[in-house]
């Protein structure tokens, strides 16, 4: 994809975030740069998979963690559907976890919200020329991952299909099966279909101990 030219153009920011706290103080750092407007801001997949369209965002900014349609997922719609936007994902999820999985998901960058905000104006930036951000140590990680044999053994997460990492995540956050039904908007069965593959996956017996490895993981 060719980089964009700065010049004196505006670029188009759509934000996709379930805290609407978080999305009002990102717009005010956005509107103190000269070249960056925002031109939605959306607290669900699935209103700004609607307005993506007319909106003609340059770069949408999304969180992982959004109810009913993830954030991994709504990046595969977009890039499917707008492959011109640049997508960043700035997420409260640690990077060894998501960084790699959300850029073969089509996303131009991973950046964590604990970070600065200059790190996050300099990551929009980057993405919007065109270019990939992530951090140093994922960098070091995913060329690791790339020198690695077909044919040795996966890391017992990347084995997770993207709900199930999902689920382990709330996992972590000690939300109920209940509480994951209803925040992804799936049945309780669907839900313990996945907390069994889960422990399947990862080795791991019981409940407790899956909430145990959760925990220390996230």
């Amino acid at each position: 994809m060719k980089s964009k030219s700065f010049g004196t153009r505006k670029f188009r920011i759509m934000l996709v975030d379930n805290h609407a706290i978080f999305r009002e103080g990102l717009s005010l750092i956005i509107a103190q740069e000269a070249n960056l407007t925002v031109c939605g801001s959306f607290e669900d997949a699935p209103a700004a998979l609607k307005q993506a369209g007319a909106l003609k965002a340059d770069l949408a900014i999304i969180e992982i963690s959004l109810e009913g349609m993830n954030g991994v997922e709504l990046t595969k719609q977009l890039r499917a559907r707008f492959p011109e936007m640049r997508l960043l994902i700035l997420s409260m999820h640690k990077e060894f976890l998501y960084a790699e999985r959300v850029l073969r998901a089509g996303a131009n960058g991973y950046i964590m919200k604990r970070e600065t905000r200059q790190s996050v104006v300099a990551a929009i930036h980057q993405v919007l020329k065109g270019e990939t951000y992530v951090s140093d140590s994922v960098k070091e990680l995913i060329l690791q991952n790339l020198s690695v044999s077909k044919k040795q053994e996966v890391s017992p997460m990347d084995r997770l299909s993207d709900r199930e990492l999902e689920v382990f995540q709330l996992i972590a956050r000690g939300y109920g099966t209940r509480q994951m039904a209803d925040h992804l908007n799936i049945s309780i069965k669907t839900i313990e279909t996945h907390r069994e593959h889960i422990r399947e996956k990862l080795n791991i017996r019981t409940t407790f101990e899956l909430v145990q490895y959760a925990l220390e993981q996230g």
